[in-house]
């Protein structure tokens, strides 16, 4: 009997200590759960923001002069090296002025001619007023003095109109240049015959300090950045004047800003885009008509501008924004975001977003709306670079 209790306390004593076991594998199973996943996230700030807008175009001259004659002749000779810079008023071609000449001396032969008649007939109607107060004259006699003396006023005046115009023909034969700038290659030699108002130009002049920069811009981007300035988001540019940086075709940064000259006021039909002109100094005539150069247009400031890192944005299949922000329980939660331009590695918040939110810049593909994260904070500034 004694043996049949002990071998039942022994049973028993094992079946404790198997349940005592099983349940403290069943308690260290709980503690070996997987932990919240490491993510990097950014704290979002406003701060005054800088807008711009990076667009493309190219150069051309501000002034643009076609040299041609305005007298027929032959050329004696040319007075400039091609592709040097001219000054307004400078001589560039001399056209034969022999019947010029002889023209400007005969205008001047007529007009001495109509003085001495002027004379002549002024100082018969003088005396001929005194004789018609006598009756020693009739009456039609002193009528024809004062007409045929008036008449020769007139021949005067004539003879120095023809006189004025054969000058201003002597003068065209010195072809000169009618702005200050750099001048192309000559269509003619010496000895070539020209034609008055011909179609083919001499010469071409190109003002190149300052030059003209023409970029286009969409017409959606456009009415959004006045939507903005109308509803106070953005404030206009000082002096409604904005200022533009620009890139030359190597990718260097020219080193000179310019200005927002004006806007066009005809849309393209084909591609809904609008020209923007401005104006940029190029003292070392470095850049040339024609170059293509990327502009940034300084479009305004928003005060309470909020930046988030690209890094931290995905794309919905409708083509929409949005983000996995961290909430005060550490809780990932995915926002759709509004978001308009790119500004140097971020994204300019339109809506969606405000600032002390954390959105997850690193760990994305690991996590999903619901799950505990650890987030760790990073530089914004270190992340946009990524």
């Amino acid at each position: 009997m004694h043996k049949n209790i002990l071998a039942s306390s022994i049973g028993v004593a094992l079946l404790a200590s198997a349940l005592l076991t099983g349940c403290g594998e069943a308690q260290q199973a709980a503690p070996g759960a997987m932990p919240p996943t490491a993510v990097d996230v950014v704290t979002l700030k406003t701060a005054p923001l800088q807008l711009t807008t990076e667009l493309t175009g190219r150069t051309a001259a501000r002034r643009i002069a076609e040299v041609r004659p305005q007298v027929s002749g032959i050329i004696l000779k040319r007075y400039f090296t091609e592709g040097s810079d001219v000054k307004a008023g400078q001589l560039l071609y001399q056209i034969d002025p022999a019947t010029y000449d002889a023209t400007v001396d005969s205008a001047e032969a007529t007009l001495a001619k109509a003085q001495a008649n002027e004379q002549s007939a002024r100082l018969k109607a003088q005396r001929y007023a005194e004789l018609v107060k006598v009756k020693a004259i009739s009456s039609q006699d002193y009528d024809d003095a004062q007409a045929s003396w008036k008449q020769q006023v007139a021949e005067i005046a004539a003879a120095k109109a023809t006189l004025k115009s054969a000058k201003i023909n002597l003068d065209y034969t010195r072809v000169t240049a009618p702005i200050s700038g750099r001048i192309g290659k000559s269509a003619v030699t010496e000895g070539a015959l020209v034609t008055a108002q011909q179609a083919t130009s001499l010469t071409t002049i190109q003002q190149l300090d300052p030059l003209y920069v023409d970029v286009t811009q969409s017409t959606t981007e456009l009415l959004r950045l006045k939507q903005q300035i109308a509803s106070g988001k953005l404030a206009a540019a000082k002096n409604g004047a904005a200022t533009v940086q620009f890139q030359l075709e190597d990718g260097s940064a020219y080193p000179h800003s310019g200005e927002l000259q004006f806007s066009d006021v005809t849309v393209d039909e084909t591609t809904g885009m609008v020209t923007l002109r401005a104006l940029v100094p190029n003292p070392d005539k470095l850049l040339l008509p024609g170059m293509f150069m990327r502009a940034t247009l300084q479009q305004g400031e928003r005060q309470d501008g909020l930046l988030v890192p690209q890094a931290a944005v995905a794309r919905t299949p409708r083509g929409g924004a949005s983000v996995l922000i961290v909430d005060a329980q550490n809780k990932v939660v995915q926002r759709d975001i509004q978001v308009s331009q790119s500004q140097q590695g971020n994204w300019v918040v339109e809506s969606g977003l405000k600032a002390g939110e954390r959105v997850i810049v690193a760990g994305l593909q690991k996590v999903r709306a619901g799950a505990e994260v650890a987030p760790k904070e990073v530089a914004p500034t270190t992340q946009a670079t990524k």
